[in-house]
């Protein structure tokens, strides 16, 4: 997984991807550092509050003879400010600009708060050193956050807090015979305001369950306050997805001079992507940004000696977004080419089925059960008609396009890396493949092929009629279009993706260890869900080479992050649609 560059590549300009490398190996440097240091800081800083070995005194006169509601505010402040550190070194370590002011801001505050307060010195001195690393190195921090996230942050903060004023204001309101005297409608919301910072205000309570419940409504919505404020403030853009028409016909000419490199080259035109372009113009990254992961799919488009630069080009636009980088499905050969110019590194993913046209046959014992189920779904009635997307009429296109979207009941398909998202589309792909199944002049079951290179074909869709009882429907489609391929000058052809192939086939091998054969258990229990074994065994009835597809990620602790950027990429899940409503609005 570390070996160098294949053979024969080069990149656009040697000396400017090399000096971008160091640069970035020196910025993720730096932010490791200054994060690790923002979180020890932060952890002080509270524990300087509560553990003796790390105060001296917080009583109200050690604050320069404030009053004592003061000395406590400021120690509610000095809590608010470290817990503040600590969330901020996230921002830290994706080197975003308003995470680098805030955590400056933070740590003068701290300065000036452990000096009029008169703490221990281990803590003001960590904060100190931190304030001196984030100055100097002040240029290191450039990704920019969401255009929209301050006015966000600032509304949410002020409906939070308003929120809980009001709540707090109505309980005291509402039951004046729990509070000691007759006290004023001022008093009682100085009371609601100062709870929201977990003080205690002017009021006193008869029943202290009541004291509690005013104290912790208000101290919630406080803490709510900040840390949705937070999130908003630093949150990394997420643009709407979309390829621009100067891009997708940059990308189409490359594909005209490369497109047989990487079987999932096509679905770069994807509508839902964005490219960016090596500085020859001669290589692409194409990508979409989910849950704050620039999520790519497949290896580099074009020419394989530009491909480092275009690399260099789509990590650039991460760094300065504040975006993990990721991607999904590349090649072997593309893996090899992110870890050795990106710095970044990879795991197998799956295996991706490819038939050669030329050895594929349903004679054999191998087929017997492929060869059966055509056999059975022909007795039945079925036909099948093999034709690219512009030698079908209009009329029939529309047609078929409404089939499909009330077969999947719902506005979008799954997929992603190998998915078009758009089906019989003849202007947009008219060299895509279309296989049809149609039993007593009425569809039953469609499946699209979109071009690879010249002389190949990728699964894009593969849908049938819901209502459709008849087992072996899929298997006389491919096996239809694998036999129409010398018409069509196929060579070969790219069936669906089985994730974790090899190690479901390692865990059923006589003497596989313990490891593999749990790995190979848990994975067959999620294909209860997620079809993973299902469809291993129905790629392998095609005898088909197996091929590896790696996932190239930033760091380990990335992965969770870019898992559920996947599945949500992917139509399988993700963050909860009524969660980005929110969160939008």
């Amino acid at each position: 997984m570390t070996a160098g560059v294949p053979a024969g590549v080069r990149t656009d300009r040697p000396g400017a991807v090399a000096t971008a490398g160091r640069a970035r190996w020196r910025g993720r440097r730096v932010a490791r550092v200054l994060t690790w240091a923002a979180r020890v800081a932060g952890l002080l800083t509270i524990l300087s509050l509560a553990l003796p070995v790390l105060r001296r005194n917080l009583q109200p006169a050690t604050w320069f003879g404030f009053p004592a509601q003061a000395s406590l505010v400021g120690t509610v402040v000095v809590a608010t400010l470290g817990l503040g550190l600590t969330m901020l070194a996230t921002g830290l370590r994706r080197r975003k600009r308003r995470a680098w002011q805030l955590a400056v801001l933070a740590c003068v505050l701290l300065v000036v708060s452990h000096v009029l307060g008169r703490q221990s010195i281990v803590p003001g001195v960590v904060v100190l050193v931190l304030l001196a690393g984030l100055l100097l190195t002040r240029r290191e921090f450039t990704a920019q956050p969401d255009p929209v996230g301050r006015l966000a942050a600032v509304r949410v903060v002020v409906q939070m807090l308003l929120g809980g004023f009001v709540v707090v204001l109505l309980l005291l309101v509402a039951r004046p015979s729990l509070i000691d005297g007759r006290p004023g409608l001022g008093e009682k919301a100085a009371q609601a305001a100062l709870s929201l910072i977990g003080v205690s205000g002017p009021l006193r309570f008869r029943a202290e369950w009541f004291d509690d419940l005013t104290a912790g409504v208000g101290l919630a919505f406080g803490i709510a306050a900040l840390v949705l404020g937070g999130y908003f403030l630093l949150r990394s853009a997420e643009p709407r997805p979309s390829l621009t028409d100067d891009d997708s016909e940059r990308i189409r000419d490359l594909l005209a001079r490369h497109g047989r490199t990487d079987s999932l080259g096509y679905f770069a035109l994807r509508r839902d992507k964005a490219a960016v372009f090596s500085p020859s113009g001669k290589a692409a990254v194409v990508y979409r940004v989910v849950a704050g992961v620039a999520l790519a799919s497949g290896d580099p488009l074009g020419d394989l000696e530009a491909w480092p630069g275009a690399i260099q080009e789509f990590l650039a636009t991460c760094r300065l977004a504040g975006w993990v980088p990721a991607v999904l499905g590349c090649s072997e050969a593309g893996a090899r080419v992110w870890v050795r110019e990106g710095g970044l590194d990879a795991l197998e993913l799956g295996d991706e089925a490819v038939v050669d046209v030329a050895t594929f046959s349903l004679q054999g014992r191998a087929m017997r059960t492929v060869r059966q189920a055509v056999s059975r779904v022909r007795r039945a009635g079925y036909d099948t008609r093999v034709r690219r997307l512009r030698d079908v009429p209009a009329d029939e296109l529309e047609t078929l396009r409404e089939l499909v979207a009330r077969w999947r009941g719902g506005p979008a398909e799954r997929g992603f890396s190998m998915a078009l998202s758009r089906v019989a589309d003849a202007e947009a792909d008219p060299d895509a493949v279309l296989v049809v199944a149609t039993c007593e002049d009425e569809t039953r079951g469609v499946l699209q092929f979109v071009p690879w290179g010249v002389d190949g074909l990728s699964l894009d869709i593969m849908i049938r009629d819901p209502a459709v009882p008849d087992n072996g429907l899929n298997e006389l489609l491919i096996a239809e279009l694998l036999g129409a391929c010398r018409g069509l000058g196929v060579d070969r052809v790219s069936l669906n993706f089985a994730v974790f192939r090899s190690a479901l086939e390692r865990g059923e091998k006589i003497g596989a260890g313990p490891v593999a054969r749990l790995w190979a258990r848990v994975l067959r229990t999620a294909s209860r869900w997620w079809q993973i074994e299902t469809l291993y065994r129905f790629n392998a009835r095609f005898g088909p080479v197996w091929v590896p597809r790696y996932l190239v990620f930033d760091a380990v602790r990335d992965l969770p992050r870019i898992a559920v950027a996947a599945f949500e990429a992917e139509g399988y899940g993700g963050r909860p649609p009524a969660l980005l409503r929110l969160l939008r609005r």
